[in-house]
C-alpha cells in the first residue's frame, strides 16, 4: 500500500514541478539565446544549465524516496578560473545539458502520468459513490422535454436508475482495481529517464572517478595493512609470547635437578600453553579469511553455499557463468553478497532472499532481492557506501530498486578483469 501511495504521490505532483522547473529553463534558454552576442547571453545560459542541474538533484530526490530508484549523481563538474572560465566550464558540462534534456521530455510523461492518476483514481472514486449521490444531481430535460435525473450520457442516455447507477459503480470498482497498474506503467519512462539522463557518465565525471578510486584504494590499503598489524599485535603475538613463556617454563622445571618436578604443574603450563596455541591458530585463521575467505578456493557458488547456511532468512541463489572470474573480483562480489543478504535479514522484515549471478555484456552481475518492506537508500554512511567504494576500486557500480512496501532489488556490476 506504501508503494501504491508514494506512485500516486509521484505521478500527481511531477507535472506541477515539471513545468514550472522547464518554464524557468525555457525563460533562461530564450535570454540567453538572444542576448548571446553580447557577453551577458552566454552567462545566462550557463545559469540555466545550473539551475537544470540543481533540478536534476530534486529529481533524483523525488526517484528515490518516492519510487526507489537510486541512482549515483554526477560530479561537481570543473570550476573554471574566473567568470569567463566558469561560463567556459558550465557550457562544456555535459551533465548540465542531460539535466536540460531531462527537463524537456519530462514534461509531457509527466503530464501523461497525472492524467491516467486523475483518470483511473478519480473517475474510479467518482462512479464508484455514484450510487450515494446520483439522485442529488439537477434534473436535466432531454430532448423529449422531459425531466431525467442523474449524470446524462450522449444523446438521451442518463444514469436515472439504481441498476444504472450500480452499473457504474461496478465500473468505479474495475478502475480503481487497475489503478496501481496503470499509474505504475505510466511512471515507468520517467524511471528510465532518471537512469539514462541523471546519473553519472562522461569524461570529465570518469576522470574524477578514476582519481578518487584510486585515492580510496590507496588509502584502503593502508588502513588495511594497520588493520592487519594491530589484529597480529593485540591478538595472536601476545598469545604466542605466553605460550613461549609457559612452555619455557615447563622446560625449566623439568630440567631442574635440584628436586622432583612437579608433574601436575607441568601439565597445567601444557594445557595452558595448548590452550594459547589453538587461541592464536583461530586468530590467523579469522584474520586470513578477511584477507581472502577459503571457501572462495573451491569457487563462488561454493562460497554463496556458505552465505546462504548462515543466513537466518531462507537463501536462494543461482550462478550462471560461463568461465570463472579472477580472484579479486570472486572476493569482491563473495564480500557484496555476505552484506547484502545480511541487510536483507536485518532491516528488510522479509521472508525470502534470492541471489543471481550472471553476465551481461563482459560485466558479471550480482543481483540480491528480498520480499521486505523496502526503503534501501544509498547514502548516509550506510553499509552500502562501503560496498560501493569497494566496488569502484573494479570499475564496478550498484544500484537499488526499493520502492516503499518493497520488494527490493540490488544490482551489483563488476567488469570481469579478465
Amino acid at each position: 500500500m506504501r508503494r501504491i501511495r508514494a506512485e500516486l504521490l509521484y505521478a500527481v505532483t511531477g507535472f506541477p514541478w515539471a513545468a514550472v522547473s522547464l518554464a524557468a529553463a525555457a525563460a533562461m534558454l530564450v535570454v540567453g539565446t538572444a542576448l548571446s552576442v553580447t557577453l551577458v547571453g552566454l552567462p545566462v545560459l550557463a545559469s540555466a544549465l545550473v539551475t537544470a542541474r540543481w533540478t536534476a538533484r530534486v529529481d533524483r530526490a523525488a526517484a528515490r524516496r518516492l519510487l526507489g530508484v537510486t541512482v549515483e549523481p554526477p560530479g561537481p563538474g570543473r570550476p573554471g578560473r574566473g567568470p569567463v572560465g566558469w561560463t567556459r566550464e558550465r557550457l562544456r558540462d555535459p551533465a548540465g545539458w542531460r539535466a536540460l534534456l531531462y527537463r524537456v521530455v519530462k514534461a509531457p510523461l509527466a503530464l501523461v502520468a497525472m492524467l491516467v492518476s486523475v483518470i483511473f483514481w478519480g473517475y474510479g472514486l467518482v462512479a464508484l459513490t455514484y450510487p450515494v449521490w446520483w439522485s442529488y444531481v439537477p434534473a436535466q430535460v432531454d430532448s423529449h422535454g422531459r425531466a431525467r435525473q442523474g449524470m446524462g450520457l450522449a444523446g438521451d442516455v442518463y444514469l436515472d436508475s439504481w441498476p444504472r447507477a450500480v452499473a457504474v459503480a461496478g465500473l468505479g470498482v474495475l478502475l480503481l482495481a487497475a489503478a496501481p497498474w496503470a499509474v505504475r506503467v505510466a511512471v515507468v519512462p520517467d524511471v528510465w529517464l532518471v537512469r539514462g539522463l541523471l546519473r553519472g557518465g562522461g569524461t570529465a565525471d570518469r576522470i574524477r572517478d578514476l582519481e578518487r578510486t584510486r585515492a580510496h584504494a590507496v588509502e584502503d590499503a593502508a588502513v588495511r595493512l594497520r588493520a592487519i598489524e594491530r589484529d597480529l599485535h593485540d591478538g595472536a603475538q601476545p598469545q604466542l609470547v605466553a605460550l613461549a613463556m609457559r612452555l619455557d617454563m615447563a622446560r625449566t622445571m623439568l630440567a631442574d635437578d635440584s628436586s622432583a618436578p612437579d608433574l601436575d604443574r607441568v601439565a597445567a603450563l601444557i594445557d595452558a600453553a595448548h590452550r594459547g596455541a589453538t587461541d592464536a591458530i583461530g586468530d590467523l585463521r579469522d584474520l586470513a579469511r578477511g584477507i581472502h575467505p577459503p571457501i572462495l578456493d573451491n569457487g563462488l557458488e561454493a562460497a554463496l553455499h556458505t552465505v546462504a547456511a548462515r543466513s537466518v532468512l531462507p537463501v536462494e541463489f543461482s550462478v550462471a557463468l560461463s568461465r570463472r572470474p579472477s580472484a579479486a573480483v570472486e572476493t569482491c562480489l563473495y564480500f557484496c553478497a555476505t552484506e547484502l543478504v545480511n541487510n536483507a535479514a536485518k532491516h528488510s522484515g522479509g521472508r525470502r532472499v534470492t541471489v543471481d549471478v550472471s553476465e551481461r555484456y563482459g560485466a558479471i552481475r550480482l543481483t540480491v532481492r528480498d520480499d521486505g518492506a523496502g526503503g534501501v537508500r544509498l547514502g548516509g554512511g550506510t553499509g552500502l557506501d562501503g560496498l560501493i567504494e569497494r566496488l569502484r576500486a573494479f570499475d564496478g557500480r550498484l544500484e537499488a530498486d526499493s520502492p516503499p512496501g518493497g520488494p527490493s532489488a540490488v544490482t551489483v556490476e563488476v567488469p570481469r578483469l579478465d
